[in-house]
């Protein structure tokens, strides 16, 4: 099991495995922050769409004054100062989380020798019942059961 890539390698304290696994979780935080940034991109981005809708019913319903002010001052605006929410996700990648990440990986390559989750694997096995088929050590351990295999 040498070749295990959720081992940890010789010579790494735990301290150190702490705190690779607290720099993956904020990571990790941060992987939902962008989820939420892109969420966010994408409700603003349905909702100027709908504008084009409302623009054409306040039309319709003969208020082509309130028309033309959704139009020309709410319809394609930015949503910060010369920011569409598409270079908000572009800003955010470029000046946080690609350094975040790449610093992550560069940490866990030098500390653990590239090892990743060491925290959450020592976890696991600290916590999964032996001899128990649903708490195997690997997916490829005899004995797992395949995902959708009957529990019998």
């Amino acid at each position: 099991m040498a070749d295990d890539p959720h081992r940890r390698p010789e010579g790494v304290s735990d301290e150190t495995v702490e705190a690779l696994g607290a720099l993956s979780k904020a990571l990790e935080t941060t992987e939902c922050a962008r989820g939420h940034l892109f969420a966010f991109h994408q409700h603003t981005g349905a909702a100027d769409f709908e504008l084009d809708r409302a623009v054409e019913l306040l039309r319709a319903a003969g208020h082509a004054d309130w028309a033309e002010r959704v139009r020309t001052e709410i319809l394609g605006r930015n949503v910060i100062p010369g920011h569409w929410t598409f270079q908000i996700v572009e800003a955010y990648d470029r000046t946080y989380y690609q350094p975040f990440g790449d610093l992550e990986r560069e940490a866990v390559s030098r500390l653990a020798d590239g090892r990743h989750h060491l925290y959450e694997a020592e976890l696991k096995e600290a916590r999964r019942t032996r001899d128990h088929p649903d708490h195997t050590p690997r997916p490829d351990t005899p004995g797992s059961r395949a995902p959708d295999s009957p529990l019998t």
